[in-house]
């Protein structure tokens, strides 16, 4: 089977980013920004909260390692699903809890999915996680790939980003990398 492509949004992209570099199966992580008005938007703009897009990650995945299902599933550990446009002291609609798919098909799969989630009586919040088609994307830029890897010790690194690794290294080490 052929590899596969999701994109999140689950708050600053440096802590998404960080934590599925570490999961087996997946082979590529970019850091953008997607769903908004402005083509080919800067950090600057998507930071003012004018541009409508989204910090998100894309992952490009082999299925046959990781399911689109256990990503998900690490999605909804490492960010709250359940606040409205913000993560923690990041706010506003750049931070937004959302997935964005290739296709139809995808598109599907992932409701079906936030639907089955909804349901479950741990969420005592709603689940506010929007799930659409990704479109307008754009790849962060240079200085924002692999940032926690350059800058473990920088505050928001160690404070925020460093905290959500060792979550996901505690709760689902079964999937990170040797």
């Amino acid at each position: 089977m052929a590899s596969q492509t999701i994109t999140l949004g689950g708050g600053c992209f440096w802590c998404t980013e960080a934590v599925y570099v570490r999961v087996k199966g997946v082979l590529d992580v970019e850091s953008a920004y997607c769903n908004g008005q402005v083509l080919r938007p800067t950090y600057e703009q998507v930071c003012s909260g004018t541009t409508g897009h989204v910090e998100v990650v894309q992952l490009v995945f082999d299925p046959e390692v990781i399911s689109l299902t256990q990503l998900l599933e690490i999605f909804f550990v490492i960010h709250d699903p359940t606040t409205l446009n913000r993560q923690g002291n990041d706010v506003g609609t750049q931070y937004r809890s959302g997935i964005y798919c290739q296709d139809e098909a995808q598109l599907a799969e992932v409701r079906a999915w936030l639907d089955t989630v909804r349901q479950n009586p741990q969420w005592r919040s709603p689940v506010v996680t929007e799930a659409v088609l990704r479109d307008n994307y754009w790849p962060a830029e240079d200085y924002h790939q692999d940032y926690f890897e350059q800058h473990p010790n920088q505050g928001y690194c160690a404070f925020v980003v460093g905290p959500k690794v060792e979550k996901f290294q505690k709760t689902f080490a079964q999937f990170a990398k040797d």
